[in-house]
């Protein structure tokens, strides 16, 4: 394996149709279209003034306006379909997890919302303990182009903007996943169009290949919040009129939009073995290239630009191109990219190619749509899902080849079933393509990874399963979260289950030393899945049996102390997924305006204040900065009360107060003076 290389350790999305990898999988290997109609009040209605994407404006009851947004032939000012890849509750989120008040929460572009969850996700995925990555110089690389939320808020009319919009520019994509996990490497936002998150993944391998960083989350996020994009490309004629993405196909007529958030985790290849990551997959190699003016114009795609870089990209990797099994096009499903794509894949990979094996071509936009800045990083997660499964999905609503292609002399087949991959008694390569409206084109080159699947017999590699109880620990950051996290790890460990298939040393090891420890705790022990299961049921305060050393470090952890795991390891176990912590969501979309709620105090003011702001419990003596009201909380409070008072608050006086005490004689003043 070259030293260059760079494992893919953790994955977690947020696509149609799919909260996570494993459903990621399962809608891609049973053929499943997850696009849908467009829910009504996505975009609002007209987009004007009243804008908001979860449709609480008072236009949405307007039917017709909504359905005047929509014109079969794509009319001016209008969509030309209503089909499009939704993730569904882009409002939910989990505030106190990440130490946000509701309020601070409901303000932010849900772009960052989905993002913070998908990417601790990931690094659970990765087996990671964020905590341990504090302080680190760890990078952050996000793709994306969209801000519709920050424009939404815009729209609302200059009177209205407030200093909290900072916190939505773009930039802070990255800067929020840099600040929540206190990472110090490289933060940056990578905007190039529909190749953004390919693009974005290559940066960070890059800068982990130089030795600048040691590890890396690379991301790419899409939420359609508005319909002007959509409109502009219904006239551009990119837009499908059916609203599905069909790649390689004669009745190709541009895809179908779509959201989407994926996280990848990066780490050299090297340092994932000697660590004993889980290696999902390995990333040999790739490049980046633009067209330049092969096209002849600056938005005509061109052969010999994806043909250059796919070159390059197999040259960097230091893979023979014909020894190539599969291959995730950019697959929009646009009449002229989809026969320039297929054309230079066949060009530069059927050199050399053996007539009896040729390379499998597929789309995952066929599934989901084009989640844009997003789409490169869908097709990653897809392809090192066909190299850990060596099975190809089907590219769906292909029925008639795309005519322009002389397909018996193309040495590629884009499957309509799902497929087996060949085994050719070496490693699986496979590359994975995007394309942006910039005429940028990114290639990269993966195989499979180390650490392949268990196996047949469940247990782990070298390890044969004992008799001997281990200690199962868990914990939560709520009392409530706990409970879900027992209940989950009871289905986990039970006959059929996912934990059924690996050894309890394996199970119990990875929960204690590749998870972060939360304040809620809750320690078992057992020798078997069953026994673990039913200590579960138990409940927290169930009597901890089984040897010595065991039992009285589940007593330590249950009290909150810190316990060497290791000396009940030995030799240390292997890392195998195990359930992550349950989200406790709540809804933090844009609010309905309250015009009552302005007129004059109503009910206990400081607890309306601090409901929005404060990130933990409090109580009279409880320092103001330390509940994380801090000098934006403090902005925003001013704001809220210039407006509910109708005049201006003094942002000085409040900037002076302490405690909560403070801050409730404060505004117990000011009711006074109002009324």
């Amino acid at each position: 394996m070259r030293a260059r290389s760079v494992a893919v350790i953790g994955m977690a999305c947020r696509f149609p149709g799919a909260t996570g990898t494993e459903q990621f999988w399962e809608l891609l290997r049973d053929g499943v279209d997850a696009t849908s109609e467009t829910p009504r009040g996505r975009y609002g209605t007209r987009g004007d003034g009243r804008y908001s994407y979860d449709g609480r404006s008072d236009h949405d009851s307007d039917t017709d306006a909504w359905d005047d947004l929509y014109t079969p032939i794509g009319a001016a000012g209008t969509l030309g379909s209503r089909r499009a890849g939704h993730v569904e509750n882009i409002e939910a989120f989990d505030p106190e997890f990440f130490g946000m008040s509701a309020g601070e929460a409901s303000v932010l572009d849900p772009q960052q919302r989905l993002l913070l969850m998908t990417a601790w996700e990931a690094l659970e995925d990765a087996g990671l303990p964020a905590d341990r990555l504090a302080g680190s110089r760890a990078g952050v690389y996000v793709g994306n182009t969209r801000g519709d939320h920050l424009e939404g808020q815009f729209r609302k009319g200059r009177d209205r903007i407030s200093a909290s919009y900072y916190e939505n520019f773009r930039a802070m994509l990255p800067a929020r996943l840099s600040y929540a996990f206190d990472l110090r490497g490289p933060s940056l936002l990578v905007d190039a169009a529909c190749a953004s998150s390919l693009i974005a993944v290559h940066t960070a391998v890059r800068s982990l290949q130089a030795g600048e960083i040691p590890l890396a989350l690379a991301a790419g996020v899409n939420l359609v919040l508005r319909p002007d994009e959509g409109v502009m490309m219904t006239r551009a004629g990119t837009l499908a009129a059916d609203g599905r993405s069909k790649f390689a196909d004669a009745s190709a007529d541009g895809f179908a939009p779509s959201d989407g958030v994926g996280v990848v985790v990066l780490k050299p290849l090297a340092a994932a073995l000697a660590d004993g990551d889980r290696i999902r997959a390995v990333i040999r190699g790739g490049a980046v290239g633009n067209d330049g003016r092969t096209g002849g114009t600056l938005l005509t795609p061109s052969a010999d630009g994806q043909e250059q870089v796919l070159t390059w990209a197999y040259g960097d990797a230091e893979v023979d191109p014909a020894d190539v099994d599969f291959v995730e096009a950019h697959g929009s499903g646009s009449p002229p990219l989809d026969a320039v794509e297929l054309a230079a894949i066949g060009e530069v990979l059927g050199k050399g190619r053996d007539a009896d094996r040729p390379c499998l071509v597929g789309s995952v936009k066929t599934n989901i749509g084009h989640s844009e800045a997003a789409g490169g990083i869908a097709g990653l997660m897809k392809t090192v899902l066909v190299l850990e499964h060596r099975q190809v999905p089907a590219s769906l609503h292909l029925r008639a080849p795309h005519p322009a292609l002389a397909w018996d002399k193309l040495p590629v087949i884009v499957p309509t079933r799902l497929r087996d991959l060949p085994d050719p008694g070496r490693q699986l390569y496979a590359g994975v393509s995007a394309q942006g409206a910039s005429c940028h084109n990114v290639h990269l080159v993966l195989s499979q990874g180390e650490f392949l699947s268990q196996g047949e017999s469940g247990a782990s590699p070298g390890i044969v399963e004992d008799t001997r109880p281990y200690p199962l620990v868990l914990s939560a950051r709520s009392r409530s979260a706990l409970g879900v996290l027992a209940a989950t790890y009871v289905e986990y460990l039970e006959p059929g289950g996912r934990g059924a298939g690996f050894a309890v040393r394996d199970i119990c090891w990875s929960a204690a030393l590749r998870r972060q420890h939360h304040p809620y705790r809750l320690a078992v022990a057992g020798a078997s899945h069953a026994e673990l299961a039913a200590a579960l049921d138990g409940g927290p305060d169930r009597a901890i049996t089984g040897q010595a050393d065991v039992v009285e470090a589940c007593e330590r952890y249950r009290r909150g102390e810190s316990v060497n795991w290791l000396e009940l390891f030995d030799p240390p176990g292997h890392f195998v997924p195990v359930p992550g912590h349950p989200w406790q969501t709540r809804y933090c979309g844009p609010r309905s305006p309250e015009p009552a709620a302005h007129e004059g105090a109503a009910g206990d003011l400081v607890t309306e204040v601090l409901r929005e702001h404060a990130r933990t419990r409090y109580e009279e003596r409880s320092q103001l900065d330390e509940i994380g009201v801090d000098s934006l909380a403090k902005v925003r409070i001013v704001v809220e009360l210039s407006q509910r008072f109708g005049h201006e608050v003094d942002a000085d006086a409040l900037t002076r107060l302490r405690t909560v005490g403070d801050l409730r004689r404060w505004l117990r003043a000011l009711e006074g003076r109002a009324k």
